[in-house]
């Protein structure tokens, strides 16, 4: 079975991308973010013509996220309990009258359950938007805590835009990222606290070592002078990391006319419903 996530920074401007790059990678089941659409705008039918049945879970015209499959399509949640929301005008208190945006949905796929994860970019070290990314992350974190100690065995899919660098390896510069979110300690306690529960990176140890990006700034020529970060992740439970047989980054998606700022991660496993 392939896996694969995938921030396509609106979907309805990149659909024939993903099409193309479903067909050419073979996958069988994708997790989107930043659809960037509601519900009512989300092209089902070009996925069903496909042969993918999709759970899109899109409000407004920011964030947004999906999973598409063609192997089942099952138990679809829209966000994670107690999944934290964010009030812009709500100052420290962000859970005064909280809006739960549209930035987690969960399905089972075969013998995975897969959650298509948007985590909160936190902005600025000094933002309310960073206390609502800690928060949202503690919460994710208490979840899968949760899940595993109810199921040992159970195959779960953590995957998506993290909107963190977890170690000095995941940027192109250490200097340049000081002091700014995605690097931060408590950014990196969170995302190490996630693995603490049992949660592994799939993709590390199929692409070792600095220089191994998943995203790359429009701007100041990032993409062509390999100035990156590695923020998407496919995180697996125990049982589902046994099953991993290969992953890796596809940066020909980050190249041509009108691509994604990022590009998708794929994992691929044995011993699954294919």
């Amino acid at each position: 079975m392939r896996l694969a996530t995938w921030n396509v920074n609106s979907i309805r401007s990149r659909i024939d991308r993903v099409a193309a790059f479903l067909d050419r990678q073979n996958i069988d089941v994708l997790a989107i973010q930043e659809t960037k659409c509601r519900d009512d705008q989300f092209p089902y039918e070009r996925f069903d013509e496909l042969g993918y049945e999709v759970a899109h879970l899109g409000i407004n015209q920011w964030n947004g996220v999906a999973i598409a499959s063609r192997i089942g399509l099952a138990d679809v949640e829209f966000a994670f309990p107690n999944q934290p929301g964010f009030d812009k005008d709500a100052g420290e208190s962000l859970i005064s009258t909280p809006v739960v945006e549209s930035r987690a949905i969960g399905a089972t796929c075969g013998d995975i359950r897969v959650w298509s994860l948007y985590v909160p970019n936190g902005r600025a070290i000094d933002d309310p938007h960073y206390a609502y990314k800690l928060e949202w992350l503690a919460a994710l974190r208490d979840n899968a805590a949760g899940w595993l100690a109810a199921d040992p065995a159970a195959k779960i899919a953590l995957v998506g835009d993290w909107n963190i660098a977890p170690t000095d390896d995941d940027v192109w510069s250490v200097e340049f990222f000081t002091g700014k979110t995605h690097t931060s300690a408590p950014e990196r306690d969170a995302f190490n606290a996630i693995l603490d529960t049992g949660f592994a990176d799939i993709m590390r140890p199929y692409a070792p070592g600095p220089g191994v990006y998943t995203y790359w700034d429009y701007t100041q020529l990032r993409f062509p002078r390999k100035e990156g970060m590695r923020i998407d992740f496919i995180l697996g439970s125990p049982a589902l990391a046994a099953a991993a047989t290969d992953a890796g980054v596809d940066r020909e998606e980050r190249k041509g006319k009108g691509p994604s700022d990022h590009a998708p991660v794929i994992a691929e496993f044995t011993d699954l419903v294919s």
